[in-house]
């Protein structure tokens, strides 16, 4: 089974007062790089989902691939360039995270797989603190075309609303010392990700 990790980093960012979430700096690197350094260790390879000019991803190395849905369609759009990027690849899954979680678990898709396949599942959801994070999840490949007629025939944009569709498992995480799937959403969180930056640097 080959999997493709895929950072949707093409939201309008309107908390944060529009531009790129993903390119602010937490750290001393931008929040996409720490995605990037803890998705590759567990992903075949990766793109970025982004829409506008690819050029401004260009020093992160990686494919830019854009939502091929209108209108800034969403998360799922995004799972969507994502699966027809990996069918192009010969990849079996899509591992999608989005590009303002920079403490993403190292064990995120060995843990979904281990749940797809114990479950008989078609999507693994990843959750934590009582809550689903639909959009890091694991999904197959397979699921691509009925993903694109949901977005374009039925205009269907809630991520929770088409994994619902499919036999699917959630998959706890611990939320402590810290939520690893914490994500930067307003300018005040950027202060507590740097935060917790700093607490895992001292171990």
């Amino acid at each position: 089974m080959t999997c493709i990790g895929v950072i949707l980093a093409g939201g309008l960012a309107r908390r944060m007062g529009g531009g790129d979430k993903p390119l602010v700096d937490i750290d001393g690197r931008p929040i996409l790089q720490h995605v990037i350094d803890r998705l590759t260790p567990q992903c075949a390879s990766l793109a970025i989902n982004a829409n506008g000019d690819p050029a401004r991803f260009s020093a992160f190395g990686l494919k830019v691939v854009a939502d091929s849905v209108e209108d800034f369609a969403g998360p799922l759009a995004g799972v969507l360039a994502g699966m027809d990027f990996a069918a192009d690849s010969g990849a079996s899954d899509v591992l999608s995270a989005p590009g303002d979680t920079p403490f993403l678990p190292a064990d995120l898709l060995s843990r979904l797989q281990a749940a797809q396949q114990g479950a008989g599942a078609r999507i693994a959801v990843a959750a934590s603190n009582g809550r689903t994070h639909h959009a890091v999840a694991l999904w197959p490949v397979a699921l691509r075309e009925e993903l694109r007629r949901a977005l374009v025939e039925e205009g269907e944009r809630k991520v929770s609303a088409f994994i619902g569709r499919f036999e699917n498992v959630v998959v706890e995480w611990p939320a402590q010392p810290y939520d690893p799937f914490f994500n930067v959403n307003r300018p005040e969180d950027v202060n507590c990700a740097l935060a917790i930056a700093k607490a895992r640097r001292r171990g």
